[in-house]
């Protein structure tokens, strides 16, 4: 049946579907793999497993990307600062599932993103030698890795001219240039996870978005339907933990050491035109840089810090005065025009799941900074498999390392991932998706889906008016969110679909017309099904 976002399809995601997999799944048959956690690497297992043939529930207890997921910097980059540090198999694995990425599985949603490291007075010619050095070898790591030059230019010199070109705000006294080099950069982090869910929907997994797990064990979870209250039991011969921050609360053992990493945003007028991003060294220290990340948007990311956090993990992080003042001082160090703390429209901060495997029994605690990135997979001795550690740009081989686990350990009837090679929804060659009819940012966020998005609007003129004057964001964007993305209020849409809500001011202005768009779509085909009852007891395989 064709619904009033467009015609559904297998990997549409929309409440009435979440209500019927809901009823099937709590206390049903036994399927082959629970994934808990739907950030990227839940969803990139959910798919994995999926693709393999294998029956698949996948739940989170808020929404696809709620946690770490959609508040990274948005890069997915080539590894060079674990290359720099001496982790050469963290820097190739890097480089290589950046190109599976840009070249195969998503190259709507990620593209090369130019980024000039300007050489300023602060910058001393033994650094500036050092910096280029390593920008040379990260363009070998992109060679080892099979990335072709045409997915990603090489780095190279630029003269002062040129990189005020590039970046106008930078100030002028004393640049002696820049280094131009370039790396992936996602449209949008949360929009990955969507597109993995989606595309693992469409293998026949089941998403299940407000399904909190209360217990995990080796045959499957006890969970709690968020929106109703309901409690009940899903069976599974093998149990992922994917939950990130908070996969030590469900399987005893795991000890995560949280890293706050904290982003600005600034809007377009604060530093003007910017052809290509930038790379700020901070001051006394050798390999980390503070990151200008202008979105498609017009919005503009200022990023990151990299501060443990201690004591309960929060559902959604606060970024502290000191981290924005920490990014605000080494911005201006570069600019000819300071950005004042009132220039700042808003903040974000993810909190990393770094694996503790350092200082637990001596007592020290070495800098998050200085964890290592890379990703393990773990085992309790219940054979609840647990995943945590690494980063956005390795989540593929992530999920394929924990889906290997379980099939092992569990004994499931299953061959090697295929992802490697699996397009996710959307996704098209290049060359395909510069001939769709559609406005070019809705195909950076939609792939070969934007001409269908586009044409709601043609349709019906209101929807394709912006929802907030000055942000490009359409009424038919929401629509289609709530009937093929699997959001079901407002929050959904505001904080996880579109991006509108990380500006405060901007939220407020949109909520009226975004709530009214949700309550409207779901009184059509949603909210009566919303609710649909399961029965919290087990049934006969």
């Amino acid at each position: 049946m064709n619904s009033p976002g467009g015609p559904a399809s297998p990997s549409s995601l929309s409440a009435g579907r979440r209500a019927r997999e809901l009823a099937d799944s709590v206390g049903g048959p036994v399927v082959d793999v629970l994934v808990v956690g739907l950030g990227a690497t839940g969803a990139g297992a959910a798919l994995d497993a999926a693709a393999r043939g294998l029956d698949v529930v996948a739940v989170d207890a808020h929404d696809l990307a709620f946690g770490t997921s959609r508040f990274s910097s948005k890069l997915i980059h080539g590894g060079l600062r674990y290359l720099a540090s001496g982790r050469l198999d963290v820097a190739h694995e890097s480089a290589v599932e950046r190109g599976v990425l840009m070249e195969r599985t998503a190259p709507h949603l990620v593209r090369a993103q130019p980024f000039v490291l300007p050489l300023t007075p602060l910058v001393s010619r033994g650094r500036a030698a050092l910096a280029r050095a390593g920008l040379r070898a990260g363009d070998t790591l992109r060679l080892a890795a099979r990335t072709a030059r045409a997915t990603l230019p090489p780095p190279r010199r630029t003269g002062a001219v040129e990189t005020l070109h590039l970046a106008p705000a930078l100030r002028r006294d004393g640049l002696r240039g820049g280094l131009l080099s370039w790396d992936g950069r996602l449209t949008d982090d949360a929009r990955l996870v969507t597109a993995l869910a989606r595309t693992a929907a469409g293998r026949g997994a089941r998403i299940l978005t407000r399904v909190r797990a209360l217990e995990l064990t080796s045959t499957g979870a006890r969970v709690r339907d968020e929106l109703t209250g309901e409690e009940g039991g899903i069976r599974a011969r093998a149990v992922i933990n994917a939950s990130g921050v908070w996969a030590g609360g469900l399987v005893d053992g795991v000890r995560i050491r949280p890293s706050r990493g904290t982003h600005l945003v600034l809007r377009p007028e604060s530093l003007g035109p910017l052809t290509a991003g930038l790379h700020i060294p901070i001051p006394g220290e050798n390999n980390r840089f503070v990151l200008v990340l202008p979105q498609d948007d017009g919005r503009v990311y200022v990023g990151l810090t990299d501060e443990p956090v201690d004591g309960d993990v929060p559902d959604v992080p606060r970024a502290p005065e000191t981290d924005i003042g920490f990014l605000l001082d080494v911005l201006c160090s570069v600019l000819h025009t300071p950005v004042r703390r009132a220039d700042v429209a808003g903040a974000f901060a993810g909190l990393r799941p770094l694996l503790d495997t350092t200082g637990a029994h001596s007592g020290t605690a070495p800098r998050t900074a200085d964890l290592s990135r890379r990703h393990a997979v773990l085992t309790s001795s219940e054979g609840v498999v647990t995943v945590v550690g690494g980063k956005l740009t390795t989540y593929r081989r992530m999920a394929e390392d924990a889906v290997d686990t379980a099939v092992r350990v569990r004994g499931l009837p299953a061959g090697p991932s295929p992802t490697a090679s699996l397009p996710l929804v959307g996704a098209a060659p290049p060359h395909v998706l510069a001939e769709l009819p559609a406005p070019r940012r809705l195909v950076r966020r939609y792939g070969t889906e934007a001409p269908a998005v586009h044409a709601l609007g043609v349709r019906d003129p209101r929807l394709g008016e912006p929802v907030l004057p000055g942000y490009p964001v359409t009424g038919a964007e929401l629509l289609w969110a709530l009937r093929h993305e699997g959001a079901l209020d407002d929050e959904d849409v505001l904080d996880r679909r579109t991006r509108i809500g990380l500006v405060p001011a901007d939220r407020a202005a949109a909520l009226d017309a975004v709530r009214g768009l949700v309550d409207g779509a779901l009184s059509q085909g949603g909210r009566a099904v919303r609710q649909r009852p399961w029965t919290p007891t087990s049934r006969s395989e």
